[in-house]
Formats: structure tokens, sequence, C-alpha cells
């Protein structure tokens, strides 16, 4: 059966679009360094709603009932350092990290082919969305506020653990059906195996981006997006 053209790329962002040391030395570290700032913050409707997401994860999890605001940021700090991708944590850190891009803490980091390979499909009619375990206010701060500017014109869809975990073929599904495309039209990047196992398995084609540091562990594989763009032109037939 033939395949559908690719109409999409999905694409994650930490070891794909950016790199692993910018989320673990810059982001993790602004977070932590900054999470009392949330005990100004809990009147904020988005903040409140969260910490209380956490007060309950936290109980149904290991039965621990968290007293106050306080403990509840301790936890939050906890599920930081062991790296957690809980929709709470995720929340918050957003929070705090737009404080830090909107007064130049905080830029963004992107790959240097990254920016002109994303103008180059976009000018070629193929949509680009974004799906990380980051939020999408988080995923949306770092494009908005990239080394290379503002990149969120290029992008039209993001998708975060709210639509589902990353390693689940379930998520791609409903993101397919988000997005009203058949999963083969969709081409899905990420560095790591279980996510693109698990978009393969929904129908999705999928390239893993072997960044420095990262080791190849599938069948398809570019060393950047300037080889992501080879496998589109070399696949031609398949494409817009």
């Amino acid at each position: 059966m033939s395949k559908h053209p690719i109409r999409f790329i999905l694409t994650d962002i930490e070891g794909t679009t950016s790199s692993v040391s910018f989320v673990y030395d810059v982001l993790f570290p602004y977070f932590r360094e900054h999470a009392s700032e949330l005990l100004n913050l809990v009147h904020v409707e988005e903040v409140k709603l969260a910490m209380e997401a956490a007060k309950q994860q936290t109980l149904a999890e290991d039965g621990t009932p968290l007293m106050n605001d306080q403990e509840v940021i301790h936890q939050l700090i906890k599920w930081s350092v062991e790296d957690k991708k809980y929709t709470p944590l995720k929340t918050v850190q957003g929070v705090l990290w737009e404080k830090g891009y909107q007064d130049g803490s905080i830029q963004g980091h992107v790959y240097p082919d990254v920016a002109p390979m994303l103008q180059k499909w976009s000018s070629m009619g193929i949509q680009l969305g974004v799906f990380s375990s980051g939020s999408v206010k988080a995923q949306k701060l770092l494009f908005g506020h990239s080394v290379d500017g503002n990149l969120l014109n290029y992008f039209s869809a993001y998708f975060d653990t709210t639509t589902g975990m990353k390693r689940e073929t379930e998520t791609y599904q409903r993101i397919a059906n988000e997005l009203d495309m058949s999963p083969d039209a969709i081409l899905f990047l990420s560095d790591i195996k279980e996510e693109l196992q698990a978009a393969e398995v929904a129908g999705m084609r999928t390239i893993q981006l072997i960044r420095i540091g990262n080791t190849p562990s599938w069948e398809n594989i570019a060393v950047d997006f300037n080889e992501v763009d080879k496998w589109l032109s070399t696949n031609s037939y398949d494409c817009i």
C-alpha cells in the first residue's frame, strides 16, 4: 500500500532541536533556584491548580499528604531533581521560566541547523509542530525567545503530556487525530528510541536525531536537520 505524502513534521525538543545540556544545566537549575517565588504566585489560577494536582499525585503515589504550599514546593523541586515528567511540575516550571525568558536571563538554545530548515520546510508547505514533555507554555517560551530569534511562526501545533505520555502509542494516534491527518503523513523526529517505537506503531514515519552524545539505535538516523532534509529530498515522491 502506498504511503501518504509527508504533510507534517512533528519534532521533539530535548536532544533534537535543542541540547540536553540546555535543559539540565540552564532550565532545571533556574527553576530550582527560583521555586520559592511560587509562594507569591499561588493566587494565579494556573499555579493554584498545578499545586493542588501535585498534592493529589503525591497522596496517590505514596500516601503522603502535603500540608502547605512550602511542602508542595519541596516536592516539586524533588521531582525536578529526579527529572519526573509530571504535568504539575511542567506547568510551574513554565511559569517561572517565562520570567527568565522575558527578562533576558534565559535564551532558548536551538542548534544552528534548526531555524534554516524550519524556514525551508515551511516554505515547502509542510506544516510543523512540537511534541515535548515540557509544557506547551515552556515550548513556546523556548522557541519564542531562542538564540535565533522568534521561531513561533513556523509552528502550527504544540503537544505536551496533557495529550499523553511520549512512549505510548495511543498518544501519537491522538496527535494524528487532532491534526486530522493519516499517521503516515506525519514525520516524527526524536532522539529517543522508545518514543520513535511508539510513533511508528501508531503509523508515523520516524527519524532518530543523533546529536553529540547520542548513540544510534534506530533504522532511520540523521545527525542534524540538514540530513533530515536530505532524507525528504531522497524520498521526494513521499513529500508534498
